[in-house]
């Protein structure tokens, strides 16, 4: 079997960390001692845990998507057996560490694990408002685009392990510019203008990019929390551009900012109880999307399995319809209407539908094992009409779930297929309405050929065996330690093109290859230094009107 590599970005997060404690050879018995950490030490092993555990197993440990790391599990295990897990994974989901920490740093990170965790500080609104920087004030920005670049074709790309963002002119496949963010940042959304950017690391640091100078610049920035994830602005006719709202995992809260200068109005905390009735102290908020029918924003809340209902039409006297869901709610996208969100609760193998027309749950629908969408991908099957597809981390399977209640009753909410993935370990699928192609990738599967492809589904003949494609390949890049993951597919403004991530080491070349949709065939291979390891990519018009 071919070691994965792991560059530790939110996206590997999400099915990471899976410990397999039951399996554990050794006794309590056999547990070495612990072994007692300096505050050199234990600060290295901090920012460790930080950039490659957290995002699955939680600040406090208590564990999400990966399983639970406080001392009463790991010291179970020992030392021995812990350095073992870390160094080589689990068959359970964990990728294996020993191609990109040292033998000295798994053993501390084994150490590490089995004492108690620090709880991190608070961060209100006395520290976002230190932290918060209007570097350009909105009357000082130009009037009008500045450049001759196609604003409406360009990508936001994160490199990841450079802590930046590129901006790449969709139609010249030439970086634009390349600003510096946040660390690992996970997102990118775009106002309702269109014209700003707004992207969030997981560091908890926003940025506030603006399109419409000669070159992206940053315009303003603010500090969020210790680690975050999410971010979205107010979309509702009357309120474009008013309002943004960005989601923190430590401390778990909420932030509503002015939407042009990111000044902190308004924190909301999420801790309380979860759908089974118990307390939890570090429920994340995990994706934020903004209804388009109303002033509302979604919101997920990962530990709870509670989605809430964020009504911004009146921030002093807040409105919030909590609705009861599944955990541990995930990443989600909108129907083809617009009227229905969809989100993955991924350790409870479901996918959760709320019709934010009602304000209401309108489905809890039960998948293969960990459903991962990104946004998902709609279009209209030739069967069943109207459907929503998401992608697995623990299955080989391509979801598609009924969309149209309205004229197709038998097959609302309902799994009416499940197309065959060239693997597990999926992250994204994607399509487009002018497109007649279903895209699906497998950056996380433990095997080389299935991590550097990606499986074509033709939705208007979907009994056809699909096309697997290496695009790795394509990219002719250099040998290195790293496998090439494939990741995220994101198209053009015109639909016609469909942009994947090389994916490789922190210190190898990466690249994106760009592929003529109707064909199939490579049309381009973006390089540049540096690009260092691409992940996310978000077209602006598509992000800006939600189009999957």
């Amino acid at each position: 079997m071919n070691k994965p590599y792991f560059a530790a970005s939110v996206l590997a997060m999400s099915v990471a960390g899976v410990f397999n404690i039951a399996s554990a050879a050794e006794s309590p018995a056999a547990a070495t001692e612990v072994v007692a950490l300096t505050a050199e030490q234990k600060a290295t092993a901090s920012k460790i845990y930080f950039e490659r555990c957290a995002g699955c197993h939680g600040i406090l440990r208590k564990g999400a998507t990966g399983k639970n790391l406080e001392p009463v599990n790991t010291l179970k295990i020992g030392h021995a057996r812990l350095e073992k897990i870390v160094s080589y994974g689990t068959e359970g989901g964990m990728v294996n560490f020993d191609d990109i920490l040292s033998k000295e740093e798994i053993s501390l990170m084994a150490s590490y694990i089995q004492q108690t965790p620090d709880t991190p500080p608070e961060w209100g609104m006395k520290d976002m408002l230190n932290s918060w920087k209007l570097v350009i004030k909105p009357e000082d920005r130009p009037k009008k685009p500045q450049s001759k670049v196609n604003l409406k074709n360009v990508f936001s790309v994160t490199l990841r392990d450079s802590g930046e963002v590129a901006l790449i002119d969709g139609d010249t496949k030439k970086i634009w510019g390349i600003v510096k963010t946040g660390y690992a940042v996970h997102i990118s959304r775009l106002s309702a203008s269109g014209r700003y950017v707004y992207v969030i690391g997981r560091d908890g640091k926003l940025d506030l990019i603006d399109l419409w100078y000669e070159t992206p610049t940053v315009v303003a920035t603010l500090k969020v929390g210790i680690e975050a994830r999410s971010v979205e602005t107010s979309k509702f006719k009357g309120y474009e551009d008013k309002y943004a709202i960005a989601g923190s995992y430590w401390p778990p809260q909420y932030v509503i900012t002015e939407g042009d200068t990111l000044k902190p109005l308004k924190i909301v905390s999420t801790r309380g109880m979860t759908v089974d009735g118990e307390y939890h102290p570090e429920p994340r908020v995990a994706s934020i999307v903004a209804t388009l029918g109303k002033p509302e924003w979604v919101v997920n809340i990962k530990e709870t399995g509670m989605i809430r209902l964020v009504d911004y039409s009146d921030i002093k006297n807040l409105k919030e319809t909590t609705i009861e869901s599944a955990k541990f709610l995930h990443d989600g996208g909108w129907d083809s209407t617009k009227r229905y969100f969809l989100v993955a609760a991924n350790a409870s193998n479901k996918v959760a539908v709320v019709d934010t027309k009602t304000g209401k749950l309108a489905a809890l629908v039960d998948t293969k094992a960990k459903p991962h969408p990104g946004r998902g991908a709609n279009f209209v099957h030739p069967k069943f009409g109207p459907v929503w597809a998401t992608s697995h981390l623990g299955a080989d399977v391509i979801t598609l779930i009924g969309t149209d209640p309205a004229k197709h009753p038998k097959q609302a909410w309902k799994v009416v297929q499940e197309l065959k993935n060239h693997g597990s370990g999926s992250l994204f699928v994607k399509t487009h309405p002018k497109s007649h192609h279903l895209y699906a990738d497998s950056p996380l599967n433990p095997e080389t050929e299935n991590a550097e492809s990606v499986t074509v589904y033709d939705i208007r003949n979907l009994d056809q065996p699909p096309v697997v494609i290496n695009v790795a390949r394509m990219a002719d890049l250099p040998e290195g330690k790293a496998v090439k993951r494939v990741v995220q597919a994101e198209y053009n403004a015109d639909g016609t093109e469909v942009w994947y991530s090389i994916w490789a080491g922190k210190t190898e070349p990466s690249a994106i290859v760009v592929l003529d949709d109707k064909t199939l065939k490579m049309k381009a291979v973006i390089k540049d230094p540096k690009l260092i390891t691409p992940t996310g990519k978000f077209n602006v018009y598509n992000t800006q009107h939600d189009i999957y």
